[in-house]
């Protein structure tokens, strides 16, 4: 019996040494990674030359094209090594895409607005893109650098993509399209040989930067993009700040890292039709290739209101890791806080996620993690390992369905979760949890807090 009771007291500390997660050590961790992140993050440099886009023939009254003026500062930016293109105050029409060059900041003042032509006749011909995360050559995004280094966009003024009479009709035409880049995206058809732009119904993002090393977007507005509103690609060294948003156009996300690496997004006040910030790494072949996971991604002192704030996914096949959501709130009406959606056609990983200090007052859903998104790969073998998830300080008003949700798999059961300092007021469906190793909930109150005990009378 001495025996059989002392096996029995070290199998409870064995599973309580495994399952137990040391929220202490975890908040050592997060602060450390986080800080070293911080660390690594400049944004651009800002260029000591300036000059005025009505010099180069530019007018602000809303009539007159600027694309050439824009075209011709470019160039004169290029020429100098570098400047800030000011756009003093005024409606700048724009037929056709902005195309940036190193070393340039379009410093739009208050007052301006670049003001964007609805003809996709004026985003051709095509250039390297990637939609939905498939590479491909499609229409130009309305501001578009490649290959580039230092380049900015701030100041108090508008970014209007006026794209509501057109692209934002299309996703209804885009279904072809889309398969036709899916199933190039699977057979390996190169990225040459990928063209789409017209007849294929594939909008352009707004504001797009690829391949590029050293990125800040600061204080702008942005409305009425044809797609996605920010889209950072394959590139790095980024910082987002206080930029502001009326986007409710079709798939208007705030803000899409994919394939990125060592971004800040803080004081954003987001109020999009679609993500407010959407991690990606690429889809299927095309993310697996790429090899360049989103990794390294602080995001704080946020406003979110849209559809979701945060989404990891679903296109996150090269992966996704080293993300921190601190001390956000909400400026409306969101359906889902916080969305990691993947499934087994994806493939890849989303590792180190850490929520901190956020809150939201009403949504459908609050915490969602699902490896089963849109019943899409269920015949497939491609896996996502999910795990490492850290949440301390998540508070809800209200959840019309689901509090805490986690779907893994059989094969890929979702891995280190720590919920810590939950408060949900009400729900319908506090927690569910489906193919989980190692999931712990400390001091959470989920649908309010238990009050002291009735007496027996």
């Amino acid at each position: 019996m001495k025996t059989f009771i002392t096996a029995l007291c070290l199998l409870f500390c064995a599973n309580e040494a495994f399952s137990m997660i040391d929220a202490s050590a975890v908040e050592r961790e997060r602060t450390l990674r986080r800080d070293s992140i911080l660390s690594l993050i400049t944004g651009a440099a800002m260029p000591a030359d300036s000059l005025l886009i009505t010099d180069f023939g530019a007018k602000g009254d809303g009539v007159k094209d600027c694309k050439r003026a824009f075209d011709r500062a470019m160039r004169a930016a290029g020429k100098r090594g570098g400047a800030k293109i000011i756009v003093p105050e005024g409606v700048y029409l724009v037929k056709g895409p902005i195309h940036f060059v190193s070393n340039v900041c379009l410093d739009l003042k208050k007052g301006a607005t670049v003001k964007f032509a609805p003809e996709p006749k004026y985003y051709l011909p095509v250039v390297e893109t990637s939609w939905e995360g498939t590479f491909m050559r499609n229409y130009s995004p309305f501001i578009y650098g490649y290959g580039l280094h230092d380049v900015s966009i701030v100041g108090e003024g508008t970014i209007d993509g006026n794209a509501s009479t057109t692209f934002a009709t299309w996703k209804q035409k885009q279904k072809q399209g889309q398969a036709r880049s899916r199933e190039m995206n699977h057979n390996g058809t190169p990225v040459a040989d990928r063209v789409f732009g017209e007849g294929w119904w594939l909008r352009p993002q707004l504001v797009q930067f690829y391949n590029c090393k050293n990125v800040t977007l600061q204080g702008v507005f942005i409305t009425n993009a044809p797609f996605w509103c920010v889209h950072l690609l394959k590139s790095e060294n980024i910082v987002c700040r206080g930029l502001r948003y009326d986007a409710k156009l079709v798939n208007n996300d705030g803000i899409d890292p994919e394939c990125s690496r060592n971004i800040l997004i803080e004081d954003i006040e987001f109020n999009n039709g679609d993500d407010n910030v959407a991690i990606k790494s690429g889809r299927d072949n095309d993310g697996w290739a790429a090899a360049a996971p989103s990794e390294n991604i602080v995001i704080r002192n946020c406003r979110f209101k849209g559809l979701h704030a945060v989404v990891i996914g679903s296109e996150m096949s090269a992966g996704v890791r080293n993300v921190f959501v601190e001390d956000c709130t909400f400026g409306g009406y969101c359906k889902r806080g916080i969305y990691i959606k993947t499934n087994p056609d994806r493939g890849g990983f989303v590792n180190g996620l850490y929520v901190k200090n956020c809150e939201f007052d009403e949504v459908e859903d609050l915490f969602y993690t699902t490896s089963m998104y849109a019943g899409e790969g269920l015949d497939n073998d491609k896996f996502t390992r999910v795990g490492d998830i850290y949440v301390d300080g998540l508070r809800c008003r209200k959840v019309r369905s689901a509090g805490l949700v986690l779907q893994g798999t059989e094969a890929e059961p979702i891995r280190n979760v720590m919920f810590r300092n939950v408060e949900i007021g009400e729900v319908r469906n506090a927690v569910s949890f489906d193919n989980t190793v190692g999931v712990e909930l400390i001091d959470c109150h989920i649908g309010g807090r238990a009050g002291v005990p009735s007496q027996a009378k």
